[in-house]
């Protein structure tokens, strides 16, 4: 693919290259560890060492004493200051329709601690390493409790919460339960199928950090801070933890290296951090370690699973029904209820046409860090169940997994699933189609015929996958139980010599959105890409808006865009009239130049910008000067991306290693902006989804100790794990938004974990396969499956 940054106009749909490359690539970015305020002293929290225990007393008398030590701070000192817990923000109501059971969450523990990593006190030193040294002389005495640490057996475990019986949160549902029983009650063939989503921890590339300052000139606070979306977080510190009013908390969001969720959420450290630097008189700064992003970062995913799939005689799908235990870990985080219910069991349709479904989720406390979104946040463990469930229902009964999927696809639209989504366009037969050419699916035979003569063992896999992204539209989710409004904001300033500003509330953290937002920009107006600046992340220069997950940046942020670029050129055909003295109907622009229709009479974008501030050039009765607009976009619909992935491996029965030897992804995106940035975060996504599969899983031993608390333990793909991808599109506009886009940042991490064990449980005759299939479980089940075949 030829690509580069163009100084000409860059129409939608090039590929061109992400203009925020250069200051990465050549170590000029900003990030929250590379900025140091006048005076700053910097944090390290002491961390509880036992997964539940009570706090009888906290001492820092000798870790005061030690030198450089500027404060030593607790969960008194934030009580008496009146600040409030850290919440979740998405209200659920259980069965009997009480409320969700809410634990206290304070920023540094009162009473007791909930899981390893909580945190306990903050250390405030002249240097990171004067603040580490005083912290092991914070004196602790704790009062051990039984740790919950196991997600089967939680429910008969110690009480974490007071306010949480059997450990429980809620006991949630959704479906039409009748109606799915009486589908059970007239299937031909029911197939069952029991899960595990294995627990997923972040690992973007930078760690999370905060700087706290306080100005008591202005008696208000600055934080700068890795997050998604820095206007929740001044929003969140603002009227529930009380650090200050809106107007004296200003949260700036510089570059962000990476999120995949786990930056969505507020977290103690910011909290802290920013309150503390009022107490002590000085800016102060923390930055994670690798150790403390294990411990106390948001983990993910965390599912355990039964379900069963009920069929007609002719193989169609007619019920389907869902058990699910979700670990929440130890608190409520920021969005973490919304997961495993309105993000889950929404999507446990699919591609499907099933006409009656019914979900119970049961959200489970643990002494475990907290559980909440990460890349795709739902609908990978809904996804993942889904697909192995057909698959395996294809295989009972002795049928091609594609062509009983081709027979239960949806196949008109709009289509209104049982489970609250309406699809509203897609063709999932083409990507299958698509996918299955490409892979060169019926020469699969032949290339297990070769794999056996060698001594290896073959697979292939399916996964069709649907999400639903672009979060929002506000209505939907408030309904739903959202604390806010999932709309967007956005304001082009255009400048009297012609280029642009753009501010949005969308939050870029390695998607693109400097290129991809300017390059919008630039075929709107017709002006070369580098003339458009992308301003983000500072609550102080961008109006409120509600940053970046969920893949709602394009559909939802690029929306906002667009609204606010049809008032500019409104405003500026007006301008045009004025100065061309025709009528304002009669003005056509195009390709950045306003032209007076059936004429030759023209004038250029920046002729009219500049003649925008020119008050004395029109009546300023009728126009005001100036070229700036703002818009706010709140969607009719999500939007839903959906696909075709396949996977083919090979397995090596000796010693149980997994090669994949191909992998296919088909998407339907709808309109693809830049096609360069859309592969590339499907290549992520994908990378991140065989991870999952193969590799990646946190554990905590019984004691609620983090087992896998470093790399050394916790194993994520290298290149050498990943084939060269074969990525593919096919195309449904969206409907719901004027630029016909849809999510493309999650599809690949949705799409790749079903499609690799589905091929792993092909190569290898079992339907029991658990997520990571590590090579020692790998080869335990092939040295099982070479016993049985022996046997026989």
């Amino acid at each position: 693919m030829n690509a580069s940054v163009s100084s000409s106009v860059t129409p939608i749909g090039a590929a061109v290259r992400r203009k925020e490359d250069h200051r990465f690539i050549t170590g000029k970015g900003r990030y929250t560890d590379d900025l140091d305020r006048p005076g700053q002293a910097y944090a390290y929290f002491v961390r509880s060492p036992y997964a539940h225990a009570r706090i009888r007393h906290i001492d820092p008398t000798a870790a005061k004493a030690m030198p450089g030590v500027v404060d030593v701070l607790t969960g008194a000192d934030i009580g008496a200051d009146g600040l409030g817990d850290l919440i979740c923000g998405w209200m659920i109501h259980s069965k009997d329709g009480s409320p969700m059971k809410m634990g206290s969450h304070p920023a540094l523990a009162k009473e007791k601690v909930r899981y390893v990593g909580d945190h306990v006190a903050v250390v405030i030193a002249e240097t990171l390493n004067e603040a580490k040294d005083a912290a092991l002389a914070v004196e602790v005495e704790y009062e051990l409790l039984p740790a919950v640490a196991d997600l089967a057996t939680a429910t008969d475990g110690e009480q974490i919460h007071d306010c949480a019986p059997r450990n429980t949160a809620f006991e949630w549902e959704l479906g039409d339960k009748a109606a799915t029983e009486a589908a059970f009650a007239r299937a031909a063939k029911v197939t069952s199928i029991d899960i595990v989503n294995n627990r997923l921890a972040p690992n973007a590339i930078e760690p999370r950090a905060a700087i706290g300052e306080y100005d008591s000139g202005d008696e208000a606070f600055t934080l700068w801070t890795t997050s998604q979306n820095p206007h929740v977080a001044r929003l969140v510190l603002s009227a529930f933890v009380g650090i200050a009013p809106e107007n004296k908390l200003r949260v700036i969001a510089p570059d962000v290296g990476g999120g995949f969720g786990s930056k969505i959420f507020i977290y103690a450290e910011e909290t802290v951090c920013t309150w503390a630097s009022k107490k002590v008189g000085r800016p102060v700064k923390w930055t994670a370690d690798r150790s403390e992003a294990f411990l106390s970062d948001a983990h993910g995913r965390d599912h355990i699973t039964h379900a069963e799939l009920a069929m007609d005689e002719a193989g169609h799908i007619i019920g389907f029904r869902i058990k699910t235990r979700a670990n929440m870990g130890a608190y409520l985080s920021t969005f973490a209820s919304s997961i495993p219910t309105y993000l889950y069991a929404t999507l446990l349709s699919g591609q499907y046409a099933i006409p009656a479904i019914y979900c119970e989720v049961d959200a489970i406390y643990t002494t475990t860090a907290p559980v909440d979104a990460y890349r795709g946040a739902g609908r990978p463990e809904a996804t993942f169940l889904l697909e192995r469930i057909v698959e395996k229902a294809a295989r009972e009964r002795g049928e091609d997994p594609a062509e009983f999927r081709r027979r239960n696809f949806i196949k008109s639209f709009p289509h209104q699933t049982p489970v609250i989504m309406c699809y509203d366009a897609g063709d999932y037969v083409a990507s299958l189609d698509k996918a299955l050419e490409v892979a060169d699916y019926k020469g699969f035979p032949a290339r297990r015929a070769e794999s056996e003569r060698n001594g290896k063992l073959r697979g292939i896999g399916l996964s069709a996958y649907i999400e639903a992204c672009g979060i929002a539209p506000s209505a939907a989710v408030g309904s739903l139980g959202a604390g806010v409004g999932l709309w967007e904001s956005a304001e082009v300033r255009v400048n009297p010599t012609g280029n642009v500003e753009v501010l949005t509330g969308s939050h870029s953290h390695g998607q693109g959105h400097e290129t991809t937002f300017a390059q919008l920009v630039s075929a709107r107006l017709g002006i070369p890409i580098d003339q458009v600046t992308v301003v983000h992340g500072d609550t102080d220069k961008v109006q409120f808006g509600m940053g970046t997950y969920g893949s709602r940046s394009g559909a939802v942020g690029m929306s906002a865009i667009v609204k606010a670029l049809d008032k500019v050129e409104a405003k500026a055909k007006k301008i045009a009239a004025h100065m061309l003295e025709a009528s304002e109907g009669d003005i056509e622009f195009k390709d950045g130049k306003f032209t007076v229709a059936g004429t030759d009479r023209s004038l250029a974008f920046a002729e009219v910008a500049l003649n925008a501030y020119v008050a004395h050039k029109f009546p300023t009765s009728e126009i005001e000067p100036g070229l700036k607009e703002g818009a706010f976009y709140d969607p009719t619909n999500f939007t839903f991306p959906a696909g075709c992935h396949i996977c083919e491996l090979e397995v090596d029965p000796e010693t149980g290693v997994v090669e994949i030897k191909s992998f296919v992804a088909i998407d339907d995106f709808g309109e693809i902006i830049n096609p360069m940035i859309v592969e590339g975060q499907v290549h992520g996504g994908i990378g991140q989804g065989i991870g999952q599969a193969l590799m990646e899983g946190v554990t905590y031993d019984e004691d609620g100790q983090l087992v896998t608390g470093s790399y050394m333990d916790y194993t994520m793909p290298r290149a050498g794990d990943l084939p060269s991808f074969t990525v593919g599109m096919t195309q449904t506009r969206c409907p719901s938004n004027p630029l016909g886009i849809k999510g493309c940042g999650e599809a690949g991490a949705i799409g790749a974990p079903p499609a690799v064990i589905n091929a792993l449980t092909n190569a290898l005759g079992t339907e029991d396969v658990p997520m990571p299939a590590t090579p020692s479980r790998v080869w335990a089940i092939a040295q099982a499956r070479a016993s049985r075949l022996a046997a026989e």
